[in-house]
């Protein structure tokens, strides 16, 4: 896997990976969307899921997919995810998001759910994406942001800001890990990072509708919070803590 630093044994530092009711809200935010945007029949579609991890949500999206594959360079996770969920609709794999072992134009969709900042070179995580992508085809893309006050990992103040060898110090001396690996964009890094996507915006509609979203844990509909936040978001985008974004590869002509 070349001489990257890649960050290994996911989830047995998170044991939020194996809460089933978590990954479940996860998932049916990722099927919402999905749902809104291509409105079709998901059973006649093939799904890869980047990141599957534990399988929990992997399984979830499985259910609304004719195939579908979770990869991961999580040992754990994967072995985890065979011996529970795997059938002959869903399969997982050990397998680097920066040099997929799969063929060009093989997938209709594509789950990347807060994976970009974990990998070591996004730039080469999207470019794989778009590579085995379909003509057409679409990616849930959800990204947090580097400028956010509290990085959402390790709890700490200012982490995602700081720069990385001082992120590396400040971890250790509060004895959170020995590195820092997550390297998070601002809001105009991430336009960069996807430009060679069609972009659909689907941050302000997801907490406009929060239940047709299963976006409760953030907001309530017709909340004190919903109306503050879709005001700090009406006149700074940009500072939005999570963008939630569809990515279509354009069709060939």
């Amino acid at each position: 896997m070349s001489n990257y630093k890649y960050q290994k044994n996911f989830s047995a530092q998170y044991g939020v990976l194996y809460n089933y009711t978590v990954r479940q809200q996860k998932a049916n935010k990722v099927v919402a969307v999905l749902k809104d945007f291509l409105k079709n029949d998901f059973k006649k579609l093939n799904l890869l899921d980047i990141g599957s991890s534990t399988g929990i949500m992997t399984k979830l999206l499985s259910e609304n997919f004719s195939k579908t594959i979770g990869i991961d360079i999580d040992e754990q996770g994967v072995k985890y995810s065979i011996e529970n969920f795997e059938n002959e609709h869903l399969s997982f794999k050990i397998d680097d998001a920066m040099n997929l072992s799969f063929s060009s134009n093989t997938f209709d969709v594509i789950n990347c759910s807060h994976i970009y900042e974990h990998v070591p070179d996004s730039k080469k995580l999207m470019s794989e994406i778009y590579r085995v992508l379909k003509p057409g085809g679409v990616c849930f893309f959800a990204a947090g942001n580097k400028l956010v006050f509290m990085e959402a990992h390790y709890n700490l103040p200012l982490l995602s800001v700081i720069p990385k060898l001082m992120a590396h110090r400040y971890i250790k001396i509060f004895r959170k890990a020995d590195f820092y690996y997550e390297t998070h964009l601002t809001y105009w890094g991430l336009r960069k990072l996807v430009s060679n996507f069609e972009v659909t915006d689907y941050t302000i509609e997801v907490i406009k509708n929060p239940e047709k979203y299963y976006a409760t844990e953030i907001v309530r509909n017709n909340s004190f919070s919903q109306f503050m936040y879709l005001k700090v978001l009406n006149l700074a985008y940009w500072l939005c803590p999570t963008f939630i974004w569809v990515l279509r590869k354009k069709k060939t002509i």
